[in-house]
């Protein structure tokens, strides 16, 4: 099931994907919603995060081929940054330059994974039980200013701009196809396409092993992290990112005034 947000005669709707319309729904995303009989045509409407998140949490270096490529190690454990919830953006939402930094801004294509209970301290059967679904993620970074200053890497910095964490537009809440792919284009050009089987640390394991260190909420995104292919976006550009199963999250880098 597909499960969204929107805005409909000024207020905010939680909703579900039925063919082409969307499904209204009373009560809460991860309790019990109820539907209420309501229906609108999905195109044309007003999207919003689907959910909103506590915290979002940005893995890094999960992916073998990107590994592979940078000639780094395969890490024994999530390596990862909480990014700020004012970075926090959504579909069809454009992606502002950064006021303070004026270098390259680059996409990351990611699959996301939506938390629906309190994880604490799990174990992998738990930590299954403890995802609510998928989503799409545009885990945009400002790479250069990582290295920056060698006394210091500033990776919170360069993920928490002011609308650097694209996520949506939906959170599915079936299974993945074991074939599923992440897929990137850029002013429609395909720049990233890698499979999600590829990941080093899978959703699951990643769930259990980050509820050891920090409690997990309902709507906390987990961004699973990417693989080979990025690159920075020129302003105006289109960037989507697709995930098998789950939707295409759309958003324009500093789109002209």
């Amino acid at each position: 099931m597909k499960y969204l947000r929107v805005r409909h005669q000024g207020a905010e709707r939680l909703g579900r994907i039925a063919g082409d319309s969307v499904e209204f729904l009373d009560g809460d995303l991860f309790g019990t919603p109820r539907a209420t009989g309501e229906t609108v045509p999905l195109a044309g409407v007003e999207w919003l995060m689907p959910c909103v998140p506590s915290k979002m949490i940005i893995i890094v270096n999960n992916f073998h081929a990107a590994v592979q490529k940078a000639g780094g190690s395969v890490p024994a454990e999530p390596l990862f940054l909480v990014r700020s919830p004012t970075a926090l953006n959504w579909h069809g939402q454009p992606i502002p330059k950064p006021l303070a930094f004026d270098g390259r801004v680059f996409y990351e294509g990611e699959l996301g994974v939506v938390i629906g209970k309190v994880a604490r301290n799990l174990d992998e059967a738990q930590a299954a039980d403890a995802i609510f679904g998928y989503t799409c993620v545009n885990d945009v970074s400002a790479l250069e200013l990582v290295d920056k200053d060698p006394s210091f890497a500033q990776w919170t910095r360069a993920k928490s701009f002011d609308g650097f964490g694209c996520f949506g537009p939906v959170i599915e809440t079936d299974a993945l196809p074991a074939d599923a792919e992440v897929v990137t284009t850029v002013g429609g050009r395909e720049r990233q396409r890698y499979p999600v089987s590829d990941m080093i640390i899978p959703p699951v394991k990643l769930v259990a092993m980050i509820s050891r260190d920090m409690t997990l909420l309902p709507g906390d995104v987990i961004c699973c992290g990417t693989s080979v292919g990025v690159l920075p976006m020129k302003p105006g550009s289109t960037v989507e990112v697709t995930v098998t199963g789950v939707g295409t999250l759309s958003n324009v880098y500093a789109p002209a005034d």
